[in-house]
C-alpha cells in the first residue's frame, strides 16, 4: 500500500461558489496505520478528512468501512466529509446507494446525477438520542459565548442532541447577538472535552419555522467556526423532532460568519434516522 495516497479535496453543501465546507478523502487507505491517517490529516489541514478502509467482499449494497480524523485527533462521524466521500464514489462508480460503516453506527446514503451532471447525496443519520442539557453546563457555556439565559428563544430550550456525534444546541432569539456573539476557543474547547462534545457546539437562530441560521463552533481543530457541520444538521433534526417541532423538512443556513456560506436540508422522519442532503465539489 502506498502511505502516500491521493487526497481528493472537495467542498460540501456550497450555497455560492466559494462557499461550503471543505474535507478532505482518501479513497484507498487500506494500508494506513493510525498515525499515518492522523499525520495526513493534519497536513490537509481541514476540519475533517474521511479514509476508506475497506470494502465489504459480499456485501449487495456497496459497504464501506469509513474513518475520520481531525487535524488533531480521530471523531467518529463528520457530515460534510461523509457527503464529499459520497460524491468523489459516485464520481468514480456511479450513482446509487452506498453504506458506511462508521464509528457511530452504519450510514445509508444516495446519490444522483442532476441535468447539470452535479451529483447531490442524502443521507440517513444513525438512530438519534436528545437528552437534556444540566443546568450547571449551559451555565457555563452561556457565560463562555457572553449570553444570558433571558437571551435563549423560549421555544427551543436547549439539549444535548446526538446524531453521530453529541452536540450541545442553544437557539438565540435576538438576531444581532446571534451575529455579534464572541467565544474564547481555548476555554470552549475545555468545556468539549470535558462533556465529551466531540462534534461542534450548535447556536441556531429561527426566523422562520422551515430555516434557521446556525452557527456551529469548532474550536477544538485549527478553525474556530465550521462552515457546514452535516452531523449537527443532523442533530438538529432530531433535536426538533423530540420538541414535537411540527415541520417535517427544514434548510440550514451556515457559514456565513466564516464567508464560505453553505445550505444543508434536512428532513425528519416521524421515527429513526434524520436525512441529511446536499452536493460537493471538487477543489
Amino acid at each position: 500500500m502506498d502511505s502516500h495516497p491521493e487526497v481528493l479535496r472537495y467542498s460540501a453543501f456550497a450555497a455560492t461558489p466559494d462557499g461550503g465546507n471543505p474535507a478532505g478523502v482518501v479513497l484507498d487507505a487500506s494500508g494506513l496505520t493510525d498515525e499515518r491517517m492522523q499525520d495526513i490529516a493534519a497536513k490537509v489541514g481541514y476540519s475533517e478528512t474521511a479514509f476508506l478502509i475497506a470494502r465489504a467482499a459480499d456485501a449487495p449494497t456497496p459497504r464501506y468501512r469509513v474513518r475520520y480524523w481531525s487535524p488533531a485527533a480521530e471523531v467518529p462521524f463528520c457530515g460534510h466529509a461523509t457527503v464529499a466521500t459520497a460524491v468523489a464514489l459516485a464520481e468514480r462508480d456511479g450513482v446509487g446507494e452506498v453504506i458506511f460503516d462508521t464509528d457511530a453506527g452504519p450510514v445509508t446514503l444516495r446519490s444522483s446525477m442532476g441535468e447539470d451532471g452535479a451529483v447531490t447525496v442524502s443521507f440517513t443519520s444513525v438512530e438519534p438520542q436528545v437528552r437534556d442539557l444540566d443546568d450547571d453546563v449551559l451555565d457555563r457555556l452561556l457565560a463562555l459565548l457572553g449570553v444570558a439565559r433571558d437571551d435563549l428563544d423560549p421555544r427551543f430550550p436547549p439539549k444535548e442532541s446526538f446524531a453521530g456525534n453529541w452536540h450541545p444546541v442553544v437557539t438565540i432569539a435576538d438576531r444581532e447577538l446571534f451575529d455579534q456573539f464572541r467565544f474564547a476557543p481555548p476555554e470552549v474547547a475545555a468545556l468539549m472535552r470535558e462533556q465529551g462534545w466531540l462534534g461542534t457546539v450548535t447556536v441556531l437562530h429561527a426566523p422562520g419555522p422551515t430555516d434557521f441560521d446556525a452557527r456551529n463552533l469548532f474550536p477544538v481543530g485549527r478553525i474556530t467556526e465550521d462552515p457546514a457541520t452535516g452531523s449537527a444538521a443532523a442533530s438538529v433534526g432530531a433535536y426538533l423532532r423530540d420538541l414535537g417541532y411540527p415541520e417535517r423538512s427544514i434548510r440550514i443556513h451556515q457559514g456565513a460568519h466564516v464567508r464560505r456560506p453553505s445550505l444543508l436540508t434536512v428532513t425528519i422522519p416521524d421515527a429513526g434516522g434524520i436525512e441529511v442532503s446536499g452536493g460537493a465539489t471538487r477543489l
